[in-house]
């Protein structure tokens, strides 16, 4: 059986996916792939997807995950980013959804595409900016090891959310909350020397559970 089929970059890098499960790593997802998968489901068994493309194209539709959904014999998972958005539209059809992210897409605790979209560099996959979700979550950790308040904690959320996606990157947010919330600096320059050092990413440990999710899968039809 081919292996699993997994749309990958920059939640996770390829070397580090491998290390986990060697499967068919793609670049990001963008419109038509899916498209194109569902005219060879004969020699696709397992599909996951975790990021896609927002800016440099159109990242998948829906409508073309749902054609590869609903084929018979065909597993599509998805996490961390537009693979949990998708998950979340297309559920009900089939389609699996893991970890943290797809569960908060669930139960509306978060709504918006905004949320996982990042910029990246082309070559490398490496990250220019940073998903919303991710800031969250450091903020939510900075905040429970005691090294920003929660007056702190909604500020740089609040300024976060306003700017546009690829302007967020952790200097120009704590930048931008130093103009608008002077009277917090000290606690800014905190969250500033905290996130050096211990930055942490839930899209990447959900892209982790997805590969882990899908090598489970595929050993389990290995023996079929």
């Amino acid at each position: 059986m081919n292996k699993p089929i997994i749309f990958l970059g920059p939640s996770l890098r390829h070397e580090e996916a491998r290390k986990i499960f060697d499967a068919d790593y793609r670049p990001p997802a963008k419109k038509g792939d899916f498209l194109r998968l569902s005219g060879f489901t004969n020699d696709v068994r397992i599909v996951g997807l975790v990021d896609g493309l927002f800016l440099q194209d159109y990242p998948p539709t829906p409508i073309e995950v749902y054609h590869l959904t609903i084929k018979k014999n065909v597993i599509v998972i998805g996490a961390a980013s537009i693979g949990a958005l998708r998950a979340v539209e297309l559920e009900k059809y089939g389609m699996i959804g893991i970890g943290k992210i797809f569960q908060l897409y669930k139960r509306g605790k978060i709504d918006a595409d905004d949320e996982v979209a990042v910029t990246f560099a082309d070559e490398e996959k490496s990250l220019q900016s940073e998903a919303m979700i991710d800031v969250r979550f450091n903020l939510f950790i900075a905040k429970k090891e005691g090294i920003i308040d929660e007056a702190t904690r909604k500020a740089i959320t609040r300024v976060a959310k306003n700017l546009y996606f690829p302007n967020r990157h952790y200097a120009n947010i704590i930048d931008q909350s130093k103009k608008r919330y002077p009277n917090l600096i000290e606690n800014l320059e905190a969250f500033r020397s905290h996130i050096i050092n211990k930055r942490v990413s839930l899209k990447q440990r959900d892209a982790i559970k997805l590969i882990k999710y899908v090598r489970k899968c595929y050993e389990q039809q290995q023996f079929m």
